[in-house]
């Protein structure tokens, strides 16, 4: 029988089987490094995109906001403006009352009666003045309930006054404005 030797071959095979084996992990190691290097590199990537929107968009939030405190600083001069417009139509809306408050007040005084001062608070226009009789006084009070632009007249005060007259007395009375209606206010 031949003599045949199976060792070297056997040991040759473990020795290419050691080689794969070596060559795989080396292989395997050198992809999983490479993995984690690609890994890494996409991760820096997308960190740093994120970075760059995370700046974009903090850049236009500014911007924004600068441009939002321009509205509301814009906003609040408008509602100024507004507010100084209603002040001036209001002003300009009662222009005429004092003229027909006027007018009234003169329609109103009866002969023996004299207006010494007026003054208007709001809707109230407090009157003094002199008379010659108590009749006079209750006269005017009469003729400005019957007013269109007066009303609910009270009288405060009355005093003896020597200085005018035997019979004359001093006044105060006080008289709510009122506005008739629109067409009413327009034909006087």
């Amino acid at each position: 029988m031949a003599d045949i030797n199976l060792l070297p071959w056997r040991e040759a095979r473990r020795q290419r089987q050691r080689q794969y084996f070596l060559i795989g992990s080396v292989a395997t190691v050198v992809a999983a490094v490479l993995a984690v290097w690609i890994w890494g590199s996409v991760v820096k990537a997308q960190i740093s995109d994120q970075t760059m929107r995370n700046e974009y968009l903090s850049k236009h939030i500014r911007m924004l906001d600068q441009e939002l405190s321009e509205i509301r600083d814009l906003q609040r001069k408008r509602n100024q403006l507004i507010e100084r417009m209603r002040v001036i139509q209001s002003l300009q809306g009662h222009r005429p009352v004092i003229v027909r408050l006027m007018d009234q007040l003169v329609r109103t005084v009866p002969d023996g009666v004299f207006y010494t001062s007026l003054e208007t608070r709001s809707q109230v226009v407090a009157i003094q003045g002199i008379a010659e009789s108590n009749n006079h006084v209750s006269r005017l009070m009469r003729q400005l309930d019957a007013s269109d632009w007066l009303e609910s007249s009270r009288l405060d005060a009355v005093q003896a006054a020597p200085d005018y007259g035997d019979h004359a007395m001093t006044f105060k009375l006080t008289v709510n404005l009122q506005f008739p209606a629109q067409d009413e206010a327009l034909s006087l």
